[in-house]
């Protein structure tokens, strides 16, 4: 009975022992939640921008083929064409193509301006002063580095290897075999390298020189077209002066078609004279 008690007694105080580590455990844990504060201070982040920047491009380097199409309503066609032409000249650009139509609505200009690119920007800004109302202004771009890269990557592989076509016909080749077989090859790598070269020498110029579109109008008051048109009496004077001189050129030029017959009448009326005098 004394062991069992004993043995009892135990295990109640182990169970305490248990029991207060427990409570203190937990009581701490509290504490330690208790004293924390959650503080959002981006300020205490530190980041090394060193590793975090983006590269920048370097843009004198790419090949860009810019363009624009724009549309103004002016308020004298001929006189905003003039000022565009001027703007153009003063930055050497020129007009590579002009169309004029008028009819009873409107007075339209249509053009192309090839400007340096360059100046492509400042161009923009300036003809867009001639304008009364921007119906619209559309820019686009080209990035052809890559293809003006690989041209000239090509053209420079090709030119290699026709130096060693040249070295091998200067030193290798001597049966006219092989004269003709390497004369052949240079002949066909020539060929395509010239074809590089004008591939080149194209993206360089469309580099160079942008393009611009350009639209003006001018609405004019409708008027009805008229069913019949009276010439005046000086017109048909004019007319008149005219029919008879296109007349005059008919007669000389049948003159000309019938100069054989004109001749053989002349001969047959002389004989004819003679004879009758006789």
């Amino acid at each position: 009975m004394k062991r069992k008690s004993l043995k009892t007694v135990l295990k109640l105080w182990v169970l305490a022992v248990l029991l207060v580590a427990c409570n203190h455990s937990e009581s701490s844990e509290n504490f330690a939640l208790e004293s924390v504060e959650v503080k959002a201070d981006f300020e205490a982040v530190e980041t090394d921008d060193s590793t975090t920047e983006t590269p920048k491009l370097e843009l004198k380097h790419l090949k860009i083929i810019k363009s624009a199409n724009v549309r103004y309503k002016v308020e004298d066609v001929k006189i905003a064409t003039e000022r565009v032409k001027r703007i153009s000249e003063a930055y050497n650009s020129y007009v590579s193509d002009l169309r004029f139509e008028n009819n009873l609505y409107k007075k339209e200009n249509r053009f192309t301006l090839k400007v340096p690119s360059k100046d492509f920007n400042v161009i923009m800004d300036s003809i867009s002063s001639v304008a009364e109302f921007i119906e619209y202004e559309n820019i686009t771009t080209k990035d052809v580095t890559s293809e003006f890269i690989d041209v000239e990557a090509r053209l420079k592989t090709r030119l290699e290897v026709k130096e060693r076509y040249e070295s091998i016909l200067r030193t290798k080749a001597k049966s006219v075999e092989d004269l003709l077989g390497v004369e052949e090859k240079l002949q066909r790598i020539q060929e395509e390298i010239e074809s590089s070269q004008g591939q080149l020498k194209y993206l360089t110029n469309k580099v160079a020189f942008s393009t611009i579109q350009i639209d003006l109008y001018e609405t004019v008051e409708y008027k009805e077209e008229p069913e019949h048109y009276k010439k005046t009496f000086l017109s048909e004077i004019k007319d008149g002066f005219i029919s008879g001189w296109d007349v005059l050129k008919l007669f000389f030029i049948g003159l000309v078609y019938i100069w054989p017959f004109v001749i053989i009448g002349i001969v047959v009326f002389i004989l004819i004279r003679k004879r009758l005098k006789k």
